[in-house]
């Protein structure tokens, strides 16, 4: 797979890692042990289109593109130019820079219900931002979400109410350490598409907030959005729709366009700033106006070069309409999936939109299955599990490359179900981590 001494210099540094830093970087999602444990390259010195170089000078074609930022690919010419520019003009200072506003009423001309902007760095930020100005709106505290929503005491204190009630919200095991007990009953977590189980909650908590991704591994059925709009309506319950990983993948703008359903308070992340962190929150007036009346100030989220950056960004999705090019490439590579399941007789389940796919194995052994695949791709050299976020600099040629390693899995991976190999004797490693665990 690699050198002695490449793996030698990655596990080194992995460790000098852990022991300065707990848990060894500040993203769970580019921990090794989520990927391939022992063996994922871990460190990089330079990232370019979809590719991504190591620092053992080792090129790999990437399908998980930084898990979903970099919709243009990484370092776009164009967008690190104005950032390098604003950089070298100064990108903080004692008065404000002029592209806040301008991205601000951006964001607001794309999205006419919306009548204000806040801006922060990163998601978790911007959905406790929306939760204070929600809370500072209705001036009551109870939350049913439906998602995931960050690290703060606010998201992860459902878990307080019922043991790991977010383990169908991605990540299964989140841990309460460090949140205060006395938050306790004030987050409910219900299903994605189960209208009974929100019900229930709303009927029976007095909830004032509800907040949810719009569609993470499953669309909309039976008017689903359109329903949740007209209770939270009709009970005069703020609407937050978090869209820091669905944003700019389907649509120009929140895929609640697509569905035609409007909330109350939207929140953008990821993609926004192909790779440099801006997040937004976008609201009605009357209620974006109530975050005049709760402290909410930071002094880098006033820095230039993130507000640059998803100007430059958006200007680009626009102009090359790249929504509509990934959610292509996306639909192709999910056609390709399914295919090569049929060809070797493997039951396997799609989720995701198509810009951000993901299958699994419908069987006890998917997780070694999944394993395996990144084991193989990584061999090949490319930085690929069961998951795909699509750039348009995926390129034909990276596609069918992968799409000939991943032919060879699925052949394998069939003999395994057929007894004729054994998965066991094909793993180089443990199996990857899918929950968050306490770090050592």
């Amino acid at each position: 797979m690699k050198s002695k001494n490449s793996l030698k210099d990655n596990s080194k540094l992995w460790k000098v890692a852990k022991k300065y830093i707990p848990g060894g970087n500040m993203f769970l999602s580019k921990r090794p042990d989520r990927f391939l444990p022992k063996y994922w390259p871990t460190f990089y010195k330079k990232s370019k289109g979809c590719y991504v170089t190591d620092i053992n000078n080792k090129k790999y074609s990437d399908m998980l593109m930084s898990i979903g930022t970099n919709i243009l690919g990484y370092a776009e010419p164009n967008v690190s130019k104005a950032v390098i520019k604003s950089i070298q003009n100064g990108n903080m200072s004692t008065l404000n820079c002029v592209e806040e506003q301008l991205l601000a009423k951006k964001l607001i001309k794309m999205h006419p219900w919306s009548g204000a902007a806040k801006f922060a760095r990163t998601g978790g930020e911007a959905n406790a931002i929306a939760i204070r100005i929600a809370r500072a709106f209705n001036k009551k505290t109870k939350i049913a979400i439906c998602g995931y929503h960050g690290w703060h005491d606010w998201y992860l204190s459902s878990n307080l109410t019922k043991s790991n009630s977010l383990k169908d919200h991605l990540l299964p095991g989140l841990s309460t350490e460090g949140v205060p007990h006395n938050l306790k009953n004030t987050v409910y977590a219900f299903n994605y598409n189960d209208l009974e189980s929100f019900k229930k909650i709303i009927n029976k908590n007095k909830i004032s907030t509800v907040i949810m991704e719009v569609s993470r591994n499953y669309t909309p059925e039976n008017n689903f959005l359109k329903k949740i709009r007209k209770i939270t309506e009709k009970k005069n319950i703020v609407l937050i729709f978090d869209e820091c990983t669905s944003g700019f993948r389907q649509t120009y703008g929140g895929l609640h366009k697509l569905y035609k359903v409007n909330p109350d308070i939207a929140v953008f992340g990821k993609s926004l700033g192909n790779g440099h962190p801006i997040t937004a929150i976008i609201g009605s007036e009357k209620i974006m106006k109530f975050s005049k009346s709760s402290f909410i100030s930071s002094t880098f989220w006033s820095e230039r070069s993130g507000y640059v950056a998803a100007l430059k960004t958006l200007e680009i999705m626009k102009k090359k309409k790249t929504w509509l090019l990934i959610t292509k490439k996306g639909i192709q590579i999910r056609k390709k999936w399914q295919q090569l399941a049929e060809k070797y007789n493997l039951d396997i389940e799609i989720k995701g939109i198509p810009a951000i796919s993901v299958f699994d194995f419908k069987n006890k052994d998917s997780k070694k299955y999944i394993t395996f695949i990144t084991q193989e791709m990584l061999k090949k050299g490319y930085l690929a599990n069961n998951m795909v976020y699509v750039s348009i600099e995926h390129s034909e040629k990276v596609l069918n490359r992968y799409y000939n390693i991943l032919d060879e899995c699925f052949r394998k991976i069939s003999l395994c179900e057929t007894k004729k190999l054994n998965i066991k004797n094909l793993l180089i490693t443990t199996i990857f981590k899918e929950s968050f665990t306490r770090l050592n």
